[in-house]
């Protein structure tokens, strides 16, 4: 049967009449009236297409250019002697990843605010050489794209501040699946020797090798897997298999020494089990045999509890099967787009959207009434460090740009993951020699605040309990993407406000990485399942925010809240007594810092050449949202030197061009010799009328719970900020809306005069078994 959504109309609860009268008939008569709309628009309706005023210049590299980068770079001219990625090993070299280099800010500012010619497109391209005399991981740039006779490979150098410019050594580079391949000779034959201790341990789990059909357990690492480049090892995990395996760990860990490309002489460090250390098979099969090693708690092999669907052991939900309210663009959609260019208009706004396999979704050129507000809007690094008494949870701090986030982000659920109707987008990554479409991976819409933008109401002399009613609708457009990496979906919004305001929201739900029950390791966590512990840790994302307000000469604004003992001669009977003021400065040097204690300070980028009607410098608020927070340890040696980006609130540097990133992909396993030093940003330049980058953290502390099983809900997991016009105008931008209502009541007559200047109420009756039913981009299901 074909359900339709009822037509929608404004009832005599919007506001609060009085209870009797011919006053309050002819009032809800008006304002249904006035309110209803009887024109039809469909969720299928296509937001209006518009050309951007500029070509999308921060876009992915063509397919095209990727298979010419691929090709050049395998060319034997080149030099630099390749295998296939799928045939390699660890003493060969072979290409990890191909991406777009980043466009130089200084470059693309002639051509984006004048007539100069459209910027040189690069290609970036990470190539382990483990078959060098002394083994790394290099960085290139390949160049001018499309490629010519006249494009060159070059090492790619200037981004990092390491030291070793876009090198790292061999044992710091990624732990890819050749290197993983390496060392499972080893720990087979190592698991091989104590499969009859694992097995009576482990309700018959056994491990003989990855491909081998007699395995029953499966394995994971934590990260880093080296301090320095100088060694390099594998802590490893063992677990129950199956899609829940990060909620099914073993009290049973793996320690191993895979320092350099020779696999012959990777060696192993030892076991911990029952909160002990062994460094030998001899030692451990001791204390098997002398009854030691007895665990107390059998893992669940069973993984249902575990997966993402209906339970019905829960009970039911009176009324639960009727569809749950929505977001619905009633009439019609708001913003218009350029699709080729990616480029969005709405309300005001204007910008572009990039994306790159590692960092994933990137906002460019924002703007608002035509002025621009930010350069450059993106997500730098999604961290998270866990604390536990296990070699993996103590080990693990994971950069997710590391598993290349961006390419991570996949295909989202129309009706559930965003409203029916919304614009998706496909988003392409690069690998080897071809290119990844995910389909469906961006969602545009057009959402209801649920609350209004403003309200007032004046008066009180009659029934009606106002004179005079004036309220405006609240709506935003939100860009959003998922990013799925391991055991973690990372939500990714940004929000464009009809004030003007910016809201940046992340949102974490999926599994957690766990740990192994045990009674006395209760403060890193609770026992959330029969023989699982919920392991403590931080998110940290950390954001990247280039200000152009009005240019790119902006100054960083704090006026601190002060409490102040002074007297006024107006108040004699009072003498001295405590008031606020504020004590307002200019941030004269780039640092990172913190939001002040009871969030006493507001931090305002603004340009101090441009004023408003009043005399006051234009700007934009740096407003605190949920959960803004930093890691909760410092000096961590898994995260000494190469998370330097997560350890603070906030910080502000002058904007370079080789200052691009606030971390590398190839950070992760080098705590202590990073590639990329955050920093070494902050030092001692002016930040003075300069141009200003604003470095932000959202995150969570998560406080693991029962209820994160199965996953995270997204609920708890939330963290947010808001920029926001300080002066910026020289009133509210809610006076040009349209979509308001103006009451006005005759405090004599009791007539009402009611404006809804001329928007109504459109209405869309859906058929919910075609269009709401299935998955953007699959089709119906």
């Amino acid at each position: 049967m074909v359900q339709l959504i009822p037509y929608l109309v404004l009832a005599s609860t919007v506001l609060a009449l009085p209870p009797l009268g011919y006053e309050r008939k002819l009032f809800h008569e008006k304002l249904v009236r006035s309110s209803y709309n009887t024109s039809k628009s469909c969720l299928t309706d296509a937001a209006q297409t518009i050309k951007a005023p500029k070509s999308n210049i921060w876009a992915q590299i063509a397919a095209e250019d990727n298979l010419a980068v691929w090709n050049l770079l395998h060319d034997p001219a080149s030099g630099l002697n390749l295998t296939h990625p799928s045939k390699a090993v660890p003493s060969d070299n072979y290409v990890y990843w191909i991406d777009t280099l980043p466009q130089n800010k200084t470059d693309v500012l002639p051509y984006l605010d004048g007539n100069a010619t459209v910027p040189i497109k690069y290609a970036r391209a990470i190539i382990f050489e483990g078959g060098k005399d002394v083994p790394n991981s290099q960085e290139y740039m390949i160049g001018p794209l499309p490629a010519t006779e006249s494009t060159t490979i070059q090492k790619l150098d200037y981004l990092y501040n390491g030291g070793m410019g876009g090198s790292v050594p061999y044992n710091s580079r990624h732990f890819d699946s050749p290197r993983s391949k390496a060392t499972d000779p080893l720990i087979a034959s190592i698991m091989s020797n104590i499969s009859d201790i694992t097995a009576a341990l482990f309700q018959g789990g056994v491990y003989f090798g990855a491909n081998d059909n007699r395995t029953t357990l499966t394995l994971t690492h934590g990260d880093p897997t080296s301090f320095d480049g100088t060694q390099a090892w594998r802590n490893i995990m063992f677990r129950v298999p199956g899609p829940a395996s990060y909620l099914t760990p073993l009290d049973f860990f793996l320690l191993i020494n895979c320092t350099g490309t020779d696999p012959s002489l990777y060696s192993m460090r030892g076991f911990v089990t029952g909160e002990k250390y062994y460094t030998s098979i001899e030692a451990l099969r001791k204390a098997f045999n002398a009854g030691e090693l007895a665990i107390e708690y059998d893992q669940s092999l069973d993984a249902d509890w575990a997966l993402v669907d209906y339970k019905t052991e829960l009970g039911k939900r009176e009324l639960e099967e009727k569809l749950a309210p929505t977001t619905l663009e009633l009439g019609g959609k708001r913003y218009k787009v350029d699709k080729e260019n990616q480029y969005v208009e709405y309300m005001g706004w204007s910008f572009y959207v990039a994306f790159t396999r590692t960092l994933g979704v990137m906002l460019y050129d924002i703007r608002f009434k035509g002025e621009r507000i930010i350069y450059e809007l993106s997500m730098q690094e999604a961290a998270a460090q866990y604390g536990g008494n296990q070699p993996k949870a103590a080990n693990t701090l994971y950069h997710d740009t590391y598993y290349d986030l961006g390419a991570q982000m996949g295909t989202l659920v129309e009706g559930y993951d965003c409203p029916w109707g919304s614009t998706f987008w496909n988003l392409t990554y690069h690998s080897n020699n071809e290119t990844v479409v995910s389909k469906n991976s961006l969602c545009v819409f057009e959402a209801d605040m649920n609350f209004p933008l403003s309200r007032h109401r004046y008066g009180s002399s009659n029934d009606y309990g106002f004179s005079k009613l004036g309220t405006v609708k609240g709506a935003q457009l939100i860009v959003r993407a998922i990013a799925t990496i391991g055991n973690y979906d990372y939500m990714f919004d940004y929000g464009f406000h009809l004030d003007g305001s910016l809201e940046i929201s992340v949102r974490a739900s999926g599994y957690l990485q766990s740990s192994f029950y045990y009674p006395t390791q209760g403060k890193w966590g609770p026992r959330i399942q029969q023989a699982t512990q919920g392991s403590l840790h931080d998110h940290i994302i950390t954001f990247k925010a280039d200000f152009d307000v009005l240019g790119t000469s902006n100054s960083l604004q704090v006026s601190e809240l002060k409490a102040v003992e002074q007297s006024q001669p107006w108040f004699p009977e009072l003498g001295v007594f405590e008031q606020m003021e504020m004590d307002v400065s200019i941030m004269q040097t780039e640092q990172q810092f913190n939001w002040a204690p009871n969030n006493e300070a507001m931090y305002v980028v603004l340009n101090p050449n441009k004023t408003n009607a009043w005399g006051e410098s234009r700007g934009y608020r740096i407003v605190p949202g949920r959960s803004n927070i930093h890691l909760t340890t410092l000096k961590s040696p898994w995260s000494l030197k190469n998370s330097e980006f997560s350890k603070s609130h906030l910080a502000v540097s002058r904007q370079h061009d080789t200052e691009v990133f606030a971390n590398s992909v190839q950070n992760s396993n080098a705590p202590m010799n990073p590639q990329q030093d955050f920093s070494k940003f902050f030092d001692g330049e002016s930040i003075d009328n300069e141009d200003l980058v604003v470095w932000f953290n959202l995150g969570m502390h998560h406080f693991t719970r029962s209820e994160d099983v199965p996953v995270t809900l997204y609920t708890e997991a939330y963290s947010s900020i808001v920029l926001a016009p300080q002066n910026f105008f020289d009133r509210a931008q809610d006076g040009d809306l349209l979509n308001r209502r103006w009451i006005e009541v005759d405090t004599e007559s009791g007539e009402l005069s009611f404006e809804d200047y001329g928007v109504g109420l459109d209405t869309c009756p859906v058929a919910l078994d075609e269009p709401v039913m299935r998955v953007a981009g699959l089709g119906n299901l």
